[in-house]
């Protein structure tokens, strides 16, 4: 998938590295099964821990939270109101593939500013799956330039733009309970 746009190897179930808000991640469609158990065996993660979705909008996220089961003043507070940069556990609807869920029936999700990924969600119209681009357990990375060797020879392309420069992981909050999961 050598020498193909960032939405070709999307469509074609590829696994590409690309900049989030602090650190690099690793991405593929997450309506393709085999793609996410291709990042999933890149990665050496367990899929009953469940991945993010990055949008470039929150009606990108719509197919993937279960809106139904929210009070209105929750729905109404983050379609109109998402702070950037951090992530969310929303009820999931019902048949998401247990490789994005997890064990859980919630989804994480985020919306983010950052021009290469809200271009590429744009140009796909739905959001791409985010986990940190490094093996599992071993320390995120900033830069492309940092990427595990290792790593990259697996992934179908590295889109070589910038983080936004945030100094950490994004937080993550329960919608429903306001618990803060990772701070």
């Amino acid at each position: 998938m050598k020498g193909l746009t960032p939405q070709d190897i999307f469509c074609q179930g590829g696994v590409f590295a690309y900049p989030t808000e602090a650190v690099f991640g690793l991405g593929c469609d997450p309506d393709n099964d085999n793609a996410i158990q291709k990042l999933l065996s890149i990665k050496q993660r367990s899929a009953e821990k469940g991945l993010i979705l990055l949008a470039g909008d929150y009606s990108q996220l719509l197919p993937y939270i279960d809106e139904e089961v929210l009070p209105e003043n929750i729905r109404l507070k983050y379609s109109l109101d998402w702070p950037v940069g951090v992530t969310f556990i929303y009820p999931a609807k019902n048949k998401l593939s247990t490789l994005l869920t997890g064990k859980f029936n919630s989804i994480a999700v985020r919306i983010t500013t950052q021009p290469d990924v809200v271009a590429l969600c744009k140009q796909v119209n739905m959001p791409i799956v985010s986990t940190s681009a490094n093996l599992s357990g071993k320390s995120p990375v900033m830069l492309w330039q940092d990427i595990d060797p290792l790593l990259v020879k697996q992934l179908d392309l590295v889109i070589k733009g910038q983080t936004l420069n945030y100094s950490q992981p994004s937080k993550i909050i329960d919608v429903l309970t306001g618990n803060v999961i990772r701070s």
